[in-house]
């Protein structure tokens, strides 16, 4: 008798899981060996419905953990509580988590708690601080003491891996799965549904802000308000666009500043598709976001990083990112060189993004076959 397809069950609950982990469900769906279920925890829920509308995901299971003003703890524990019984009940040949989120550890550890392998998507991002990124470093250094496969998106990740003494033999280079997501989407040629960025498109400089870090919130994140508005004044030329975060802490750190610019175009979050055609139509972006320090290089945009670390240094030694902090002066003096100097914008502007070619999944789904019994991995994403 030939057994059935085996079952790999993937949990996300982030619009940037969802992104990541979209290009994985696809591949796993598209091969007779698996049978995929994909179980969302609703952690950001508007967000995350709209990267599964894009990619034609429909969920198989929703925990709905999503409240409002929920603390860390309250997450973790309603993740664990409702994930219990689906393990359970699905029975999963592995668990499939990505990155780095409360959502990612809970499940991780409900895996490992009911002996089912956990596969680790996007593995080996380290800061090298445990309270920044917060919680997120802490979430991924315990995902990757519970992980069976580790599927590392870069050469560095992997030697973090290596280095915490994981076995080389259950880590995988693959790239990243960002980049197939990205190179997919793209070619959707989504339009704007907001009528104030199709402007955007016609020659206009563009600066593209995103920020959200919980370690931003408070004193940080209002002296990147002050920056812009500053940068706003001394550049009537350009438009500065921001897709604001819906955590009022956020709003209300950065908003007051910015009011009354004519040139500051704030707009709520945007869908994934809209998203990625405005990084395609900016001049910079200055972000705190992982995911867009990894794509935007790939659409050869700049990117000034709000932090003052990042678990990404591939794209810091490349040339593509650069690390500025949050203090306002130096926000202001590094977005003024790249809008003065063309040298310096070009020099960021055509480095090599390090981060992927577009068959990460490919890598994933192989590694994935091989843990399970039933193929052979393929070689690692050299970079």
């Amino acid at each position: 008798m030939t057994p059935g397809p085996l079952r790999v069950m993937t949990v996300y609950g982030t619009r940037p899981e969802a992104i990541k982990v979209a290009p994985l469900l696809r591949g796993l769906g598209e091969d007779p060996r698996f049978d995929p279920v994909a179980v969302v925890s609703g952690q950001h829920r508007e967000m995350l419905d709209q990267v599964n509308q894009i990619f034609g995901i429909v969920p198989d299971v929703d925990l709905d953990v999503f409240a409002h003003g929920q603390t860390l703890n309250g997450l973790m524990a309603k993740v664990f509580e409702r994930l219990d019984p689906v393990l359970v009940k699905a029975s999963p040949h592995a668990l499939v988590v990505q990155g780095d989120t409360s959502t990612v550890a809970a499940a991780a550890m409900a895996a490992f708690y009911r002996e089912i392998p956990v596969v680790h998507l996007e593995a080996g991002l380290r800061s090298g601080d445990l309270r920044s990124p917060f919680p997120e470093e802490a979430n991924r250094r315990v995902t990757s003491q519970l992980a069976s496969l580790h599927l590392a998106p870069t050469a560095t990740a992997r030697d973090n891996l290596l280095r915490e003494n994981i076995t080389a033999d259950d880590v995988v280079v693959t790239g990243n799965t960002v980049i197939d997501a990205l190179l997919h989407t793209s070619r959707q040629g989504v339009p704007f549904s907001d009528p104030r960025l199709v402007a955007l498109e016609e020659g206009r400089r563009v600066l593209l802000v995103t920020t959200h870090r919980r370690e931003s919130w408070g004193t940080a994140m209002q002296g990147v308000g002050r920056a812009l508005r500053v940068l706003a004044e001394r550049y009537p030329d350009i438009e500065v666009v921001l897709p604001v975060h819906r955590n009022p802490l956020v709003r209300e750190a950065l908003l007051p500043a910015l009011d009354g610019l004519p040139n500051v175009l704030v707009t709520e979050p945007l869908a994934y598709g809209e998203f990625t055609r405005l990084m395609a139509a900016s001049t910079v972006v200055l972000t705190d976001s992982g995911g867009v320090q990894e794509e935007a290089p790939s659409l050869g945009k700049p990117v000034l990083v709000l932090r003052s670390n990042t678990e990404r240094p591939e794209a810091v030694t490349a040339g593509t990112v650069r690390l500025i902090g949050t203090q306002e002066h130096d926000v202001v003096r590094q977005v003024s060189l790249l809008l003065d100097d063309p040298g310096a914008y070009r020099e960021m502007a055509h480095a090599v993004n390090p981060y992927g070619d577009g068959n990460a999944t490919t890598r994933c789904v192989a590694a994935l076959a091989q843990l399970l019994g039933v193929g052979e991995r393929e070689p690692d994403f050299a970079g």
